[in-house]
């Protein structure tokens, strides 16, 4: 396969002239970046903006500023993020608290407006505050909790969803793009799967949104929840979002009563009355500082158009394979995405045991992926921000350290409680090197031994596309209330 000269995909790149209005887009310390799918970069005018709120919202207006603006900015900016980048109408969308505190509670809402049922319905390869928060919630309220399995370089589809849901089920909890494979849930299916059931469907949209066209109502989504830090650009730490469907907000009641969810907070009454509408489901102050740089990329992605931003990202994934095809492959590594581009979001992985050691090198040469257990580099491409040169030479650095530590030991186990130290090298094989990734304890990275550079297993072309053992397997049954049903062995 020939793969297309970064250089000409530049020149023919219609959203390349957005790239300079980011900070240090050019910098030569950075030789590229590809984790914008965990931290966006900043945008250059956004310095000017948070410079004129202090000086004058904040420093000028003072505590006037609540009620010239602040007060209604969690709804005012949810509805722009709505339009932008939801697909949602207004008044059902805000912005507020992290993207773990709204999951939790969107689900506790989403549960108790189901009696009767006891289920919840999640895949085992979800983000792990997303399960973490489901089990904490299901031992609250005394629920059981269903697992679904995927392949390694997939996710969920509409028929392992129609499979699980029961009677009993009450809510589904799943990721509309993959953390770690980066797979394209089908939406409106599997939306319209779970409430075939007569369940609820929360989507989580982390890495998603801003990247991906996005049709919260046309879909019939129930709930929904993300963080704006990714390819949202609102900085570390930005405030998260959550979509409550209008049909359902009357009949929702959301856990955790703070004072600005009231319908007159400053009434100070003696009992909470919650407010109508979307602002219900806000609880405390709201970060107002922290939403000043998601209006900034919120207005760019208008300007460049959301379904732009999906063409360039769609030929980013492309020519990330077509690289990884050509460099990677040939020194043992897996694609662990989908090569389909219509069942992939804006991240590709790839694996090698390898990777593990070798991502610390490559920060320090400023060159930035991340890294995600067992042994996968996921390289993150935010369209807006980075080019096509930046993804070739960040693929040809992974290359040159994967070949240069070619002669070094595959590490060691690094579960933390190992024999007591991590990351110790011992001259032995682990136990927990022979184990799935879904059988190691907690979510600690381990490393698995190492095969020979040419056994690319399974199938589909040059960079083959490896599953887990087994295939695609749900765990049957229930549990008892109060526990989950824990993944197979």
């Amino acid at each position: 396969m020939t793969v297309a000269p970064a250089s000409q995909l530049d020149a023919a790149d219609p959203l390349a002239r957005f790239r300079s209005r980011f900070v240090a887009a050019d910098d030569p310390s950075i030789i590229a970046y590809l984790d914008g799918n965990s931290l966006g970069r900043p945008l250059s005018v956004t310095g000017e903006r948070l410079a004129g709120f202090v000086a004058g919202e904040w420093g000028r207006r003072l505590i006037r500023s609540w009620d010239e603006a602040w007060m209604a900015e969690p709804v005012a900016v949810g509805d722009k993020l709505a339009e932008v980048a939801l697909g949602a109408a207004a008044g059902q969308v805000i912005v507020a608290d992290s993207t773990s505190v709204l999951l939790y509670k969107l689900i506790r809402a989403g549960v108790a407006a189901r009696p009767g049922r006891d289920e919840v319905l999640i895949d085992r390869g979800n983000f792990p505050t997303d399960r973490f928060i489901v089990e904490g919630v299901a031992a609250e309220r005394g629920l059981s909790v269903r697992y679904l399995s995927a392949p390694h370089a997939a996710g969920v589809r509409r028929a392992d969803v129609a499979a699980a849901v029961t009677e009993r089920t009450a809510l589904v909890l799943l990721s509309h793009v993959a953390y770690r494979s980066g797979f394209l849930a089908d939406m409106a299916a599997i939306t319209s799967a779970a409430h075939d059931a007569g369940a609820l469907i929360l989507w989580d949209l982390c890495h998603s949104a801003g990247v991906v066209p996005i049709e919260l109502d046309a879909c019939g989504a129930d709930l929904a929840a993300g963080c704006t830090y990714k390819y949202l650009n609102g900085g570390p730490g930005s405030p998260a979002f959550g979509y409550v469907a209008r049909r359902l907000q009357e009949e929702l009641q959301q856990p955790v009563w703070g004072w600005m969810g009231a319908s007159d907070p400053f009434a100070m009454a003696a009992d909470y009355r919650p407010a109508k509408g979307i602002r219900k489901f806000i609880s405390g102050t709201p970060p107002v500082l922290g939403m000043q740089p998601l209006k900034d990329m919120l207005e760019l992605i208008a300007e460049a158009g959301l379904a732009a931003v999906r063409r360039k990202s769609v030929a980013l994934t492309e020519h990330a394979i077509a690289l990884a095809d050509d460099m990677l492959a040939p020194l043992g590594a897996v694609l662990a995405s989908p090569r389909a581009a219509a069942d992939r979001g804006s991240h590709v992985t790839v694996d090698h045991p390898m990777f593990a050691d070798v991502i610390a090198a490559l920060w320090e040469r400023g060159v930035i992926p991340d890294f995600r257990p067992p042994d996968g580099i996921r390289i993150g491409l935010s369209p807006l921000s980075t080019s096509f040169a930046e993804l070739e030479r960040g693929v040809e650095a992974i290359a040159r350290e994967l070949r240069d530590g070619a002669g070094r030991p595959l590490p060691s186990c690094r579960i933390l409680d190992c024999d007591g130290k991590p990351g110790t090298r011992r001259g032995r094989r682990c136990p927990h090197q022979e184990r799935r990734p879904d059988e190691e304890h907690g979510a600690a990275a381990r490393s698995r031994p190492g095969r020979p550079a040419g056994d690319r297993r399974g199938r589909g072309g040059p960079l083959g596309v490896r599953r887990r053992p087994g295939g695609d397997r749900r765990a049957g049954g229930g549990a008892s209330p109060g526990q989950a049903v824990p993944p197979p062995a």
